[in-house]
């Protein structure tokens, strides 16, 4: 039985339309947004075949609208805007005036009236959220410093679109009044504001507490449906009551929902239960916009459709290119700005189909900014690809002058260490053999020095230390300013006739390559290095390192022997237990045993075995690091 169902076909012939065409226009790497755009061109009465109900296709696309806007305001970040408020804010703002005065332009030399004109430029002045998030997100952008910028710059322009379709119905209304003059216009534009402030002041005041309230109420109940219907109860009411009450846009209301909404701890959730039903009917918005689009304008005004192309891409790119780079932007920021900005999408529909609703945009304007749109959304994705090019030939070419200027920088740095070495006076030899060599004289190498002077032994220390040198020459000790790890300091130092090298720096890194570099020189030379970890024990061990010496150990014999009558091994036994090592019994080796004194011990065994009262066995009163006698 045949049956007439107009809303029925109108919204399955349009979404199976659009999938349709947005899988292919997908395909081709182009928006989805086209392919919805050209299903509605399909089913309009501009082509052969199907035709939707246009009443029908408009009611729809209002709700399309309502929850496009409550999308755009539950996303509404004032902080994200704050944050690049510098550039966003005035950018946006002279953005828009350019492309607007552009539009004007066009639609002077069409002969339009200057409500026209205006409705005109606002349309192509503004960028798609849509299509603009895809690019950034597809070449993660968004959370970059670019990204920042696009993303407030977009906000400025949809809160400037948003107070345009306020404040246009009560401009077009003074405009068309019988006897118009400045007064009636601001008469009319002054009510229309009080309304808006009323609302806002209502969503503000009422929605920010009643809003979040039901939500919570809502959600305690446990039932998602109920959730759900509530968050759409709420965009939906509130723009239907904002245009009952208040005599404002379906589009203010629902915009001021979702940013109250956004308020809520349970934004995000609000956001994801409504996204399946928010994009199905902003794909029908889109299939009834294109459904308005009579193709032939094509070919009937190509120099109007291709003046209006070159506007959008051209003209807002070039002013938004300008503007960053007056604010000392980089290019790059520049150019992904201006490449993000230059289409036109939604709010331009909206804008549009307002106009023509209210007689101030002719119907030709509605056309040629459909064309511009599709036309602009089109080429977008070629623009970012030509600006990824151009960035990869960017990095590359910055890669390569960075590997060469690293190059350069090296072979001049090997010259003149090579120029320097052979303008330099070469270190004398120390006459001194059978001495012990000390490198560093810090806290530990100034006691060490002053033992060795005490008992007469020939010591040569190794520094780098300015002031440290200096004190040792004003003492008339034998010192040799330099690297101990440098082959010429090690020879200087005539490591090959010593009796024992002495490390006694806190960095094990630079401990290793003295003791590498010394073992090089003479393989059996005794050397004694201070560490502090297991770590860094294996590390100089590894050189070549004969024995080492750790602080902490030595803290801990110490404190040991001020403990009255404690017994030796037990204790001692735990100590080494927590170095996870047992410490080297130096005296167990005889020819590696290294006895600069009988009173003053390197090692744990050397003190052991060489030292006839050990520090376990002096009375309390005494200090652990004096001699027993």
């Amino acid at each position: 039985m045949p049956h007439h169902m107009p809303l029925i076909s109108t919204i399955v012939v349009g979404l199976v339309m659009a999938f349709a065409l947005g899988v292919i226009a997908h395909r081709f790497r182009l928006s989805p947004l086209i392919g919805y755009l050209l299903a509605g061109v399909l089913a309009g009465p501009f082509t052969p075949g199907y035709v939707a109900d246009q009443g029908l296709a408009n009611q729809l696309a209002e709700i399309g609208v309502i929850l496009l806007m409550f999308g755009v305001g539950l996303h509404f970040s004032l902080k994200d805007l704050l944050s690049v408020k510098a550039i966003a804010i005035p950018g946006a703002v002279v953005q828009i005036a350019s492309a607007t005065v552009l539009g004007m332009g066009l639609a002077w030399l069409m002969g339009w009236n200057l409500g026209g004109g205006l409705v005109f430029g606002l349309a192509l002045s503004v960028a798609s959220t849509v299509v603009l998030l895809r690019a950034l997100q597809e070449r993660r952008l968004v959370e970059t410093e670019r990204g920042h910028i696009a993303v407030g710059w977009l906000i400025v322009e949809d809160l400037a679109m948003v107070l345009a379709l306020v404040l246009l119905p009560a401009f077009a209304e003074a405009a068309s009044s019988t006897s118009v003059d400045l007064e009636s216009i601001v008469i009319s534009l002054g009510i229309t504001l009080g309304k808006v402030i009323a609302f806002v002041a209502i969503m503000l005041i009422v929605g920010r507490r009643v809003v979040p309230w039901i939500l919570h109420y809502v959600a305690h109940t446990g039932s998602r449906e109920l959730f759900r219907l509530a968050v759409l109860a709420i965009a939906l009411g509130a723009a239907f009551g904002a245009a009952e009450l208040f005599g404002v846009s379906f589009a203010l209301g629902a915009f001021f929902a979702g940013m109250v909404m956004s308020e809520s701890e349970l934004s995000h959730q609000a956001a994801s239960e409504t996204l399946p039903l928010r994009d199905a009917f902003a794909v029908l918005f889109f299939v009834s916009v294109g459904m308005l689009f009579d193709p032939m304008i094509l070919v009937n005004d190509f120099g109007p459709v291709l003046a209006t192309f070159l506007i959008i891409v051209i003209g807002k790119s070039l002013a938004a290119f300008a503007i960053v780079r007056l604010f000392r932007h980089p290019n790059s920021t520049a150019l992904t700005i201006a490449a993000s900005l230059a289409q036109i999408g939604e709010f331009s529909f909206i804008l549009a189909g307002l106009g023509v609703e209210l007689q101030v945009l002719p119907e030709k304007g509605r056309d040629l900014i459909l064309a511009g749109a599709i036309l602009s959304i089109m080429v977008n994705p070629f623009l970012f690809t030509l600006l990824d090019r151009w960035f990869a030939k960017g990095e590359s070419a910055r890669a390569t002058a960075k590997a060469e200027a690293v190059a350069a920088e090296k072979e001049a740095a090997a010259a003149e260490k090579a120029a320097a070495a052979a303008a330099r006076e070469p270190l004398p030899v120390t006459p001194l053999t059978d001495h012990v060599v000390l490198v560093g004289h810090g806290r530990v190498g100034k006691y060490i020095s002053r033992k060795m002077t005490a008992i007469g032994s020939p010591l040569l220390v190794i520094e780098t230390e300015k002031n440290q040198v200096a004190d040792l020459q004003k003492e008339g000790s034998p010192v040799i300013i330099g690297n101990a790890a440098d082959p010429e300091v090690a020879a200087a130092a005539n490591i090959k006739q010593a009796r024992c090298l002495l490390v006694a720096i806190p960095d094990a890194f630079e401990s290793g390559q003295v003791v590498e570099q010394a073992r090089q020189i003479n393989a059996d030379l005794p050397i004694v290095v201070r560490v502090h970890s297991t770590a860094q024990e294996e590390h100089v061990m590894k050189y070549g390192a004969s024995q080492v010496v750790m602080g902490e150990q030595e803290i801990a014999r110490a404190m040991f022997a001020a403990v009255p009558d404690a017994p030796r091994e037990p204790v001692l036994s735990s100590v080494k237990e927590a170095d996870d090592d047992e410490p080297r019994e130096a005296g167990a080796e005889g020819d590696d045993t290294v006895q600069l004194s009988p009173e003053s011990p390197v090692t744990e065994a050397s003190s052991d075995q060489t030292d006839e009262t050990t520090p376990e066995q002096r009375p309390l009163r005494q200090r652990a690091d004096e001699p027993g006698h």
